[in-house]
């Protein structure tokens, strides 16, 4: 793992209150909106929720389930978004950051991840770069 992934807690934080801002310039009369809107919101705030979890985990092993569901949530959230653009509520432009976010999110998250299955050699890479394959260890 050549790249050292960027500070989690302050860049899900920042994801998260762009969110916030793109929900309340919704249209309030519009329900889809509103309901789609409204699913981002929870699972975009609880990417850096999570991650805070995680990182306070009292085990190696909470740290990495919480760390799991963080992926879960900013799948989840890059779905209500997909969701938002193609059912015409926002357009492609406006939502273009949000969602190019996204995967950067998910790679720094199982970076770290990864490099705490690696420290516990629960894993072992395979090469470098973004392109290496993990194998699980015997453990």
């Amino acid at each position: 793992m050549s790249e050292k992934p960027r500070d989690l807690k302050p860049r899900t934080k920042a994801f998260a209150l762009r969110v916030i801002r793109m929900y309340s310039e919704l249209a309030r009369n519009d329900t889809v909106a509103q309901v789609l809107g409204k699913q981002v919101l929870r699972s975009a705030t609880s990417v850096g929720a999570n991650y805070r979890e995680a990182s306070r985990g009292r085990s190696k092993a909470e740290f990495i389930s919480k760390g799991g569901d963080c992926l879960k949530e900013i799948e989840e959230t890059e779905y209500w978004l997909e969701l938002l653009v193609d059912s015409g509520c926002v357009s492609a432009t406006r939502m273009a950051d949000l969602q190019a976010e996204c995967p950067g999110v998910g790679v720094d998250l199982i970076r770290r991840l990864l490099a705490r299955l690696q420290k516990e050699k629960k894993v072992k890479s395979l090469g470098t770069g973004r392109g290496a394959k993990w194998e699980k260890t015997e453990n």
